[in-house]
């Protein structure tokens, strides 16, 4: 992948907001949509999320997830263009509280206040595995975890 390719592929990940979130729920998939923070880096994707959630709950069965990322609709005439990339990793309960991921966390999603005054809110680390980065209709490219970290020095 090309050094403009890995810096879309990074503007990508920390301008999107939302994510949808595969889990394994009875041994069959499950996606939703949730929200995502990125590690500067790249290297790691956080998620606040209830524990009341059927992926949540998914998560503390089976650590193998996926996530989707895509371009916000435009309304573009092919929709095939948009970029978009899958990340398979694993997921981690995070058992301490971390102020820095929290700030980092109110910086991105200040409404989401109100969530960290509930007992069933914790954070999640999805640690990526490998991902397939689509940059456009034809432009496809398969990483690893270490290319898609590299794509995140790429500013």
């Amino acid at each position: 992948m090309d050094a403009d390719t890995s810096r879309a592929l990074a503007a990508l990940i920390r301008k999107e907001r939302l994510t949808h979130l595969g889990t394994l729920r009875g041994g069959a998939p499950l996606v939703s949509m949730t929200l995502y923070l990125p590690a500067p880096d790249v290297s790691a994707f956080y998620l606040h999320v209830s524990r009341l959630a059927w992926h949540t709950q998914d998560m503390l069965q089976d650590a193998r997830v996926a996530l989707s990322i895509a371009e916000t609709d435009d309304g573009r005439a092919d929709p095939f263009t948009f970029m978009r990339v899958s990340i398979r990793g694993e997921a981690s309960l995070l058992q301490q509280e971390n102020p820095s991921l929290k700030a980092q966390w109110l910086a991105r999603f200040p409404e989401q206040a109100i969530n960290f005054e509930l007992a069933d809110f914790s954070f999640w680390k999805i640690a990526p595995r490998d991902a397939r980065f689509v940059a456009g209709f034809g432009r496809i490219h398969n990483l690893s975890a270490a290319d898609l970290i590299h794509s995140g020095e790429s500013k």
